[in-house]
């Protein structure tokens, strides 16, 4: 199913929106101030494929979202959904890392329309995702630093497809099992023996732009090395 992250302070507006959207089999998570996304999309495990931006909210703006979550490696698509039509705003949504951008008041066949053109463009590149020098190529299990092939077994390539998908994040033992819950059984001790023969395989590569950090009580966080 795809996820979409919606971000509306208006109740009225994010209802109507969230009911569209779910109409058309999406699942929506929906966030009401900067604060409540920040803290959402942390707690998420589902990963999100577009966010719907408003510009305007009780505690910042969209724009301000926004170039958080090109800064934390958030990679999918951005839609602007705002009120605020004039050309600078227009050409600052872009600036901040938008892909489209949608004056209100707007109709519901034009807000689908835009989505799906940013999921179907979306699709040609979600097969590669990079972080810090490295390149997933999902389709083809390919990890590459630079041009040197990384070889990883199914289970490390899943594993470190997770933490590509949500850099900088604390994942817990039990978010990667439940991501990785097919096929055979997994264990905490399975997820930490995947991780420690994760970390030898990118340090005898030779990577040190990247590291697979233990975080006390809480789980693992892929980081750019210091």
């Amino acid at each position: 199913m795809t996820n979409i992250f919606l971000l509306e302070d208006d109740p009225i507006v994010g209802k109507a929106i969230q009911l569209q959207l779910e109409l058309e089999s999406y699942k929506v998570e929906w966030a009401q101030s900067l604060a409540d996304a920040r803290r959402k999309l942390a707690a998420s495990t589902a990963g999100t494929d577009l966010f719907i931006l408003d510009v305007n909210l009780p505690d910042g703006d969209g724009y301000e979202f926004c170039q958080w979550l090109r800064s934390q490696e958030h990679k999918n698509p951005v839609i602007f959904l705002t009120a605020r039509t004039d050309e600078e705003s227009v050409v600052r949504g872009f600036d901040e890392g938008a892909n489209d951008y949608i004056r209100k008041p707007f109709s519901n066949k034009e807000m689908i329309a835009r989505i799906k053109n940013q999921l179907s463009d979306k699709k040609a590149t979600l097969d590669l995702v990079r972080f810090a020098g490295l390149t997933l190529i999902k389709n083809q299990q390919i990890l590459k630093n630079g041009e040197a092939l990384i070889s990883l077994n199914r289970r490390e390539f899943e594993i470190l497809t997770v933490f590509f998908e949500q850099p900088e994040t604390i994942l817990t033992r039990e978010q990667l099992m439940d991501r990785l819950a097919s096929g055979d059984e997994i264990y905490d001790r399975t997820v930490d023996s995947h991780i420690s023969h994760i970390r030898a395989k990118l340090q005898k590569n030779g990577v040190k732009e990247v590291k697979i950090n233990s975080v006390y009580g809480q789980g693992y966080r892929l980081e750019r090395a210091v």
